[in-house]
């Protein structure tokens, strides 16, 4: 802690900006201190796939810099972010010497893979139906819900849940539009509100 303390740097970044690039060489890890950031990848076509989320406590960019690669995504801010930053060289001193950190980190990149292979699979073989309706509850348990208004706190475009279920907009748009229809979702100005979680499961295919 004396050595990140020391060393660290604390960033701000507004609404939209990037906090790293796809296909940079990283310098560092980040720590996110406050705010709510989305990780993307481009396909060939241009088309942005959302691979996940992050939020304040979680740790961005250790994966490139442990494998030395470059980036295989890109972070940006969905709102105002606040970061700080651990320089490469200071990550490798307590890595070197921490084998509680080693173990952590091994047990995040685990993490990791579970969550990308599971979502490879979803993407082959579950419906779009299906995939929408996990999408909002994978929102859900990640940032929780407004006290006062019970809507999930975070306000993502129309698009944006598009590229994170991998389908067209089009189709994004009209399968949210079905949802709130049969009553399991409302839309609270550009927030929404799970009204039936139970059967919202169903219509996810999630029953464990």
């Amino acid at each position: 802690m004396e050595v990140i303390d020391s060393h660290k740097g604390h960033i701000t970044f507004n609404k939209g900006e990037e906090i790293f690039v796809e296909g940079d060489r990283p310098f560092g890890i980040y720590c996110i201190h406050k705010g709510k950031i989305k990780l993307s990848k481009h396909g060939e076509s241009g088309k942005e796939q959302i691979v996940r989320f992050a939020k304040e406590s979680d740790v961005l960019g250790y994966r490139a810099l442990l494998g030395n690669e470059v980036y295989d995504c890109s972070a940006i801010a969905l709102e105002a972010t606040e970061v700080c930053f651990i320089p490469k060289k200071d990550f490798f001193q307590i890595f070197d010497n921490s084998p509680s950190l080693s173990l952590n980190l091994v047990k995040l990149l685990s993490s990791d893979l579970k969550r990308a292979e599971n979502k490879l699979t979803d993407i082959a073989q579950k419906p779009v139906r299906e995939r929408i309706a996990e999408n909002l509850l994978v929102l859900k348990e990640t940032f929780g819900e407004d006290e006062d208004s019970g809507c999930i706190k975070i306000i993502l475009s129309r698009e944006e849940i598009a590229n994170l279920t991998g389908t067209a907009t089009e189709t994004a748009i009209r399968l949210l539009s079905e949802l709130k229809t049969d009553r399991l979702i409302e839309f609270v100005g550009k927030k929404i509100k799970i009204l039936n979680a139970k059967e919202l499961l169903k219509r996810a295919n999630i029953y464990n």
